[in-house]
């Protein structure tokens, strides 16, 4: 058998690593040996995915269509075929005006040219670079906080106008031969807006209208993009984001990752309480350790600390997609160790979706984890990991009858029918989605069965990526939210194109809301929502941004192709009956790829700002991460509660929140879970809850996990921030300050150069 120097170099890394669980973990010596061997491994899949084979390797593609070009020699047909694919590698690098200026070569190449679906291609690529090349000298290099805001206006238009201008030309060539090609179409109406050319540039056939017009008929308050004032846009590809307290001082701070292994760094911006944060990466541990296309938070050891798990290896193919999850702890000194091997967590399958729930009511979190199998021959099956509660997991997926296997995206957990044991959704770009309700112990053991079909949730076959549960009408039964990401036979840029035309298509997947109706089933009310729109959504997470005790959710959209250029959506509830977008009123549609989201109120001003990591898969697409602070939408009221448990785990994960109270003269009650909401992107357990004009919350109702009697306080002051202990009589109000953040309207923030 023979082993490439790439798999020896990675067995010794994990070797190594291994080797460290067999060292006592309570030194700061073995804390920082943990995480570098850590770094060992990554640092090893990083050399031995630098690869022509991974799609998502523009680096190592380049290096392969280079040497095929000055392999061509006198081959004038395989010199222009390496050049055409080596421009494309070109683009993923970020390396758009090399790229321009092969296929302004390749435009004349009569090798090319006399293939009509070539040159097609060719024209294609053409104008996309051109395009990302505007991009790259505007957006990028200059980055303003309107950069790439849909629809496009003020500081957000391009200075230099050379990119979009040359795309603009070779679109309208591609558009007069091919008119149906609604892509190009799109793409053509984006590139006039670069230029302030939308509307009235655009040549009418071509047209596609009103996309700057607000039809939502709801007043909202624009955003504004302060990250670069913050100075938390740092230059990410695609990534996760948690924003909770991580040093117990009661003010947020920020965590994000970048899922390339190797070169995509973390970062750790603490709250400084002063009205900004401090990068404390290197000080925390956390620099040394790359990638992570997600990340998510919990006190998994109960010492009242949050940690952290990372998620690594989503969407690559094979080899390429085995990358280890890394679980970090939280020292409580502003240190992270890499406990990943000592807590039994370490293994290789591609993901990018868990969630921490305690699934056996022992008081302690389990995690589930969602893995994508891309291969029949080569099944990466989900993952149970039971707390031992002595800092070490054991998993038994296969014996709880959980172990699924499928290409999965999202994995959400909730208490759907209200018997105490939480269960488990699962979406798959797969084409299916399952429900799995979680039986209770048998014998001491868990288990699960699916009851999809029973549940009446098996309606659609279709691909799907970002899920979750949330009460969204308040009825105190959790509903499922689920998102298409399957364009049909076209792009998302044609999907997205056809639905501003008002054109329908049987293959285009929608966004899918189920109501729970109380009996273990659920229907399928997405039409009456109002959510039968194209949304094709990596990142996304609930809250609500107007207080008005309903949840609204900002939908983060993309895929790795550069020609997915579409809008990042935010979704209002009205009254818990229908969604209206209010995208544009909001001015939050982010054109680059979206990422992990969190609804969070940072500045500790009553409303919930957004956060969100916005990048590519490819090296060279990266973008900077925006922070959309909220402006107030109203004089609405609010609670803040911070949960503790004691019996139950400490994070309170899983709690079931109930607020009674009167707004406008009528009753109303609000339930909320506890939890970090949607499986892409991590909003703070500190539980932020709108509640309209009331003055007083009548009630406040909280059913700890693994109990049924609700811990109840009375007559509870709204907009105040609070902390409650599980069996405490005493509701405890905490003193945290207002923050007051650089962010006036029109403050443009930064320039990037």
């Amino acid at each position: 058998m023979q082993v490439s120097r790439g798999g020896i170099i990675l067995t010794m890394a994990i070797f190594l690593i291994i080797s460290c669980k067999q060292k006592p973990a309570d030194t700061k010596l073995v804390d920082k040996e943990a995480n570098a061997k850590m770094k060992v491994i990554l640092d090893s899949i990083a050399q031995q995915n630098i690869d022509k084979d991974d799609p998502f390797d523009g680096i190592g593609q380049l290096d392969f269509f280079t040497t095929e070009v000055n392999n061509a020699g006198a081959d004038p047909n395989r010199r222009s075929m390496a050049l055409f694919f080596k421009a494309a590698a070109l683009l993923k690098v970020g390396k758009e005006k090399d790229a321009v200026d092969i296929y302004a070569t390749l435009a004349n190449d009569p090798h090319l040219t006399g293939n009509p679906v070539i040159f097609n291609q060719l024209q294609q690529y053409f104008a996309l670079a051109s395009l990302r090349y505007g991009e790259r000298t505007n957006c990028l290099d200059k980055h303003m906080a309107e950069s790439c805001i849909f629809p496009l206006k003020g500081m957000g238009m391009h200075q230099d106008e050379t990119g979009s201008r040359g795309a603009i030309k070779i679109y309208e060539q591609i558009l007069k031969a091919h008119p149906d090609d609604l892509e190009s179409r799109w793409l053509l109406n984006i590139a006039y807006m670069t230029v302030n050319g939308y509307p009235k540039q655009v040549p009418a056939a071509y047209l596609i209208p009103d996309l700057d017009k607000d039809t939502s008929g709801i007043a909202i308050k624009p955003f504004t993009d302060i990250a670069a004032n913050l100075k938390l846009d740092t230059k990410n590809n695609a990534g996760g984001v948690i924003t909770d307290d991580f040093n117990n001082d009661g003010y947020l701070d920020i965590i994000t990752t970048d899922w390339i292994i190797g070169t995509g760094k973390m970062h750790y911006f603490k709250n400084d309480t002063k009205g900004g944060f401090t990068d404390v990466t290197e000080q925390a541990g956390l620099g040394s350790l790359s990638g992570g296309l997600n990340i998510i938070q919990a006190d998994y050891n109960n010492d009242g600390y949050l940690d952290l798990f990372i998620l690594r290896g989503a969407w690559l193919p094979g080899k390429f997609g085995k990358e280890p999850n890394s679980l970090l702890r939280n020292n409580g000194d502003g240190t992270f160790t890499d406990v990943t091997v000592q807590s039994g967590l370490l293994s290789f399958h591609p993901t990018q979706t868990a969630v921490w729930k305690d699934f056996n009511n022992d008081g302690w979190l389990d995690i589930f984890i969602g893995n994508e199998t891309t291969a029949t021959a080569d099944p990466q099956p989900c993952e149970l990991y039971l707390n031992n509660g002595d800092g070490t997991f054991k998993e038994v997926a296969t014996e709880a009858g959980c172990n699924l296997t499928g290409f999965i995206k999202g994995v959400t957990s909730a208490d759907y029918n209200n018997d105490g044991w939480p269960d488990i959704y699962i979406s798959t770009v797969s084409g299916t989605r399952t429900l799995l309700k979680n039986d209770g112990l048998t014998g001491g053991k868990l288990h699960f069965t699916d009851v999809t079909h029973q549940a009446g949730l098996d309606d659609i076959h279709v691909k799907t990526f970002t899920a979750w549960f949330w009460d969204y009408d308040n009825d105190g039964w959790p509903d499922i939210f689920v998102c298409g990401y399957d364009p049909g036979q076209r792009s998302m840029a044609y999907a997205t194109a056809a639905e501003a035309l008002r054109q329908t298509d049987p293959g285009v997947s929608t966004m899918y809301l189920y109501h729970n109706n109380h009996n273990g089933t659920f229907t399928n009310v997405t039409k009456q929502a109002g959510l039968d729109k194209t949304c094709f959504t990596m990142g996304a997470n609930f809250g609500d941004f107007d207080n008005d005790g309903y949840l609204d959710m900002y939908m983060a959209t993309g895929n790795p192709d550069y020609k997915t250029l579409v809008p990042n959506r935010l979704f209002k509830n009205v009254d818990g009956k229908k969604f209206v977008d209010v995208t544009l009123p909001a001015r939050v549609g982010n054109l680059q790829k979206g990422h992990a989201v969190s609804f969070v109120d940072l500045d500790n001003d009553g409303d919930q700002d957004i956060f969100t990591v916005t990048g590519g898969a490819y090296q060279g697409d990266y973008y900077y991460n925006s922070f959309y602070s909220n402006p107030g939408q109203n004089n609405n009221n609010w609670v803040s509660l911070q949960l503790q448990g004691v019996k139950c785990n400490r994070s309170a994960i899983g709690a079931r929140i109930k607020l009674t109270f009167k707004d406008g003269g009528v009753t109303r009650t609000i339930y909320r879970d506890e939890n970090s909401g949607g499986s892409f992107g991590s909003s703070p357990l500190r539980r932020e809850i709108g509640i309209g004009q009331a003055t007083v919350i009548d009630e406040v109702s909280i059913t700890w996990p693994g109990s049924t009697t609700p811990q109840i306080f009375k007559n509870v002051t709204p907009n105040q921030f609070y902390s409650i202990k599980q069996g405490s009589d005493a509701l405890q109000k905490v003193n945290i300050q207002k923050l007051q953040f650089n962010n006036k309207p029109g403050d443009m923030g930064g320039m990037k150069m």
